[in-house]
């Protein structure tokens, strides 16, 4: 761990510039979903706990260097109001006059810093403006630390810098589950496409013991070893890459679990008749929408020897009864294991989400990251910019 927490820093008396992520789902004026506003919390009330007067700084939207008032974090005051449980002060114009007039106990919430050119093109010059404002730069949006932007990168270069707690939880966690892992380590990992998902196959296949695949993403793979998948979602033109990832898992010691027997369907909808079938016998007029019950068990059998999990995907249609099965099966018994203590379960990326919490299995994983890219890229073994500048 080459980073500081808030718990390394002398706050007391000092503004403190803390970057969070509060880019929300609003809809009529009204946020639909505070996951992102309640998570900043624990570090906002820490900072002032300590004697520090917190100094917001975040995005909303892609404004592209220009003011849009659709995209004001003016709007999202109220919220902010509710969750921190007191005022916030807002800046929109002159940051610095208003900065300098804070006092013990204050909130000032800074205006989307991507109307200003200079944030995604991180300009030494507005990073510089920014830095201006505090004493000290506290990084808390892990889900923009894929960024180098002035606000999640080029500060960190010029104030005492830490993480917050939120970045703080995401880096233990992501540590905990690829850094120094108890092993055996499985990783799950679905979807719909190979294609996207390249980067973390062929770093997954290095670093853990079992990987399960599913989703579309196993109809390529099943493809690749020349069976035929019917009308399934499949990606034809990647089958070579598909089979040089097995060819390297192999290579590496790394058991790739695809799925033995399927759930087949001829339309994707809600109550469509189902059948399971061997995953070498899909009807050519039938598509693949879930691992069969016999997966399941295979799947089962392997997380019940695993000491860590990281999850990345359902394992079929699971927005659409019965094709939830296998996903729901998986994350039920993932989740009782960590409940249990015999696991450590991190999982990330938004289908995940909620998938895990469509299981009813959220809430008892070990970690649950909100960052989407960010999560990605750090499984892929890509270097995040946000996170290297606090190393610093």
């Amino acid at each position: 761990m080459g980073w500081k927490t808030l718990d390394d820093m002398d706050l007391a008396g000092k503004r403190i510039l803390t970057r969070v992520d509060i880019n929300v789902p609003m809809e009529n004026g009204r946020v639909t979903d505070t996951t992102r506003i309640d998570r900043i919390v624990p570090t906002v009330k820490d900072i002032l706990a300590a004697g520090g007067i917190p100094i917001l700084l975040a995005h909303f939207g892609r404004p592209k260097g220009q003011v849009v008032p659709d995209m004001s974090l003016r709007q999202l005051i109220p919220t902010l109001e509710t969750a921190l449980e007191q005022s916030v002060k807002f800046a929109d114009g002159n940051y610095g006059a208003t900065a300098q007039a804070l006092e013990p106990g204050d909130i000032l919430l800074i205006e989307n810093v991507r109307f200003a050119p200079g944030e995604e093109k991180n300009d030494p010059d507005f990073a510089t403006r920014l830095a201006s404002l505090g004493d000290i730069y506290c990084n808390d949006a892990f889900s923009a630390a894929h960024r180098a932007h002035a606000s999640t990168e080029g500060i960190a270069h010029i104030l005492p810098s830490c993480a917050g707690r939120l970045m703080q939880a995401e880096l233990s966690a992501l540590e905990a589950a690829l850094g120094k892992p108890e092993r055996p380590v499985v990783a799950v990992v679905g979807g719909a496409k190979v294609s996207t998902k390249l980067d973390l196959l062929g770093n997954l296949v290095g670093k853990v013991d079992h990987l399960i695949i599913g989703g579309g993403m196993a109809n390529t793979f099943l493809a690749a070893q020349g069976i035929d998948v019917g009308k399934s979602l499949a990606e034809h033109d990647m089958t070579d890459t598909a089979r040089e990832i097995l060819d390297k898992a192999k290579t590496a010691g790394c058991q790739i679990v695809l799925p033995a027997d399927v759930v087949v369907a001829r339309e994707f909808k809600a109550g469509a008749a189902s059948e399971v079938v061997a995953a070498n016998a899909c009807p050519a007029d039938a598509m693949i929408l879930d691992a069969g019950p016999d997966a399941v068990e295979t799947i089962s059998k392997v997380l019940e020897t695993a000491k860590t999990l990281i999850w990345n995907g359902p394992l079929g249609a699971f927005e659409i009864e019965p094709f939830d099965t296998a996903t729901n099966a998986a994350a039920q018994l993932a989740a009782q294991q960590t409940k249990a203590g015999k696991l450590i379960s991190v999982a990330g990326g938004g289908d995940t989400v909620a998938a895990l919490n469509k299981a009813g299995a959220a809430d008892n994983f070990t970690y649950i990251s909100t960052a989407g890219g960010a999560f990605l890229e750090w499984m892929e073994g890509k270097t995040l910019p946000g996170v290297a500048a606090l190393e610093r």
